[in-house]
């Protein structure tokens, strides 16, 4: 990278809302980015010093089966994110449901996959990604006991899943297992566990991270996500606990502890490589105080 380029990259934070719902049971989440659109975000992050646009909110136009609906949005998502990174910005999208994670690294692996094209690299551009989260969210929609595609969405990136959701930004799979590890997982089926097993994708459970801590996890992910053109971060709030985010739709018990992750999230974001991160799954209407709201914020901040 040329030192103008160097100095141009990661410039101005870019806010995204994507109202994902249809692939959530409780479809009220798609309130979330509004939610925070209207908080003290953009001033919180000025006070830190950090450059700061809310992009806009994206809604899915189509209204028909959950799977066309999702593929919409998701395109919308894709496309933005794209355009973000290619102007050497950093993200965060603000979810509603985890099924807009699709869009989210679709357009980040595009954009990658852009910028070694144009530089003739011999190679595509690989996105690494850290997925913190409760559920391994790997189902497709053969093994989903729910059919909820909010349990799909990884399975997705890897390649695996409903047709309309693979080939969004570009067709062809945007997530090599080498390049992805999942954080705090403790709620999951043993369909999704034999996908991410038999591809050879690394796993932190709980019990984990209870063991050794947070940060030698977030080291070891660290090192996964390192040798990539480009890593991002995907949290789903119900990887922590309850406690401190109550406003999520699948609160899952024995969780990571808010304080314990905003203290370790922030080395991700002195990597040169680090380029975006993703919120979702804020159900408003299931929150307690603003608890979860105030979270995401501090979230964003971490990595801002």
């Amino acid at each position: 990278m040329s030192s103008t380029a160097a100095e141009n990259k990661n410039n101005t934070l870019k806010l995204v809302g994507a109202a994902s719902c249809s692939g959530a049971q409780d479809t009220r989440c798609d309130m979330g980015p509004t939610i925070i659109h209207s908080s003290n975000i953009i001033s919180r992050l000025e006070q830190d010093g950090i450059t700061a646009d809310w992009e806009q909110n994206l809604h899915p136009h189509v209204h028909g089966s959950d799977a066309e609906s999702i593929a919409d949005l998701c395109a919308q998502v894709a496309k933005t994110v794209c355009n973000i990174t290619d102007n050497q910005n950093r993200f965060a999208v603000i979810g509603g449901d985890h099924s807009c994670a699709i869009g989210t690294w679709s357009g980040a692996a595009n954009a990658l996959r852009n910028k070694a094209l144009n530089t003739a690299a011999h190679h595509h551009g690989s996105l690494g990604l850290i997925w913190i989260d409760a559920h391994m969210d790997s189902h497709t929609p053969e093994t989903s006991p729910s059919g909820a595609y909010h349990g799909m969405p990884l399975a997705c990136l890897l390649g695996h899943g409903h047709q309309a959701l693979l080939d969004i930004g570009y067709i062809g799979t945007k997530l090599q297992p080498e390049h992805v590890c999942l954080i705090g997982v403790r709620s999951y089926e043993s369909a999704e566990a034999s996908l991410l097993k038999q591809a050879g994708v690394r796993v932190f459970f709980m019990d984990e991270i209870r063991q050794r801590g947070l940060k030698a996890v977030i080291n070891d992910a660290l090192d996964i996500v390192d040798n990539t053109d480009g890593f991002g971060v995907s949290i789903d709030l119900d990887a922590i606990d309850p406690v401190d985010a109550p406003g999520v739709g699948s609160p899952t018990q024995g969780g990571i502890m808010a304080e314990q992750l905003l203290n370790e999230l922030p080395q991700l974001k002195t990597r040169k490589n680090f380029i975006g991160t993703e919120i979702t799954e804020f159900n408003p209407f299931r929150d307690v105080n603003d608890k979860t709201a105030n979270l995401v914020v501090d979230l964003v901040c971490a990595l801002a």
